[in-house]
């Protein structure tokens, strides 16, 4: 039975700045940059701070995932193209949260706006791919109907 999500992977071009970006921008902790094998894939991961049981794994698109060259190359524009979505990153209040990340230098690409299930704003990390930072104003464990 699967109890949990446990590592997320988010696509990066350049993971020594993505590491920068998540942990100076966004405020994540780093909890393992390592090397698998000799001559192997860069495995590095955050979490939210004193929150390791959820991570995300900054998978470089050239080295990570076991991608050919040419598959390697279109995600790559995919990313830099800011059309992945990689996932919501809740917050208790999205209209701070926006504010204290601008003033960090993130990049916004809607302000907070109230929606049916909350406020969110999106924001895009260094390589492209973008967030939503929602504050859920329903219980999201519960089915809704949001129309």
């Amino acid at each position: 039975m699967i109890t949990r999500l446990a590592i997320a992977p988010v696509w990066s071009t350049d993971q020594d700045r993505s590491l920068k970006f998540y942990t100076e921008k966004l405020g994540f902790e780093k909890v393992s940059d390592l090397t698998m094998g000799e001559g192997g894939m860069r495995w590095v991961t955050v979490c939210v701070p004193g929150k390791p049981e959820t991570q995300l794994t900054l998978m470089d698109v050239h080295s990570g995932g076991g991608l050919d060259p040419d598959s390697a190359e279109a995600l790559t524009a995919l990313v830099d193209k800011g059309v992945l979505g990689a996932m919501v990153l809740g917050t208790d209040d999205c209209r701070a949260t926006y504010e204290e990340l601008r003033k960090r230098g993130v990049e916004f690409v809607q302000e907070p706006v109230e929606r049916p299930y909350g406020t969110e704003a999106i924001l895009r990390d260094d390589s492209g791919n973008w967030f939503s930072l929602t504050e859920a104003h329903v219980d999201l464990d519960t089915e809704q109907d949001w129309a």
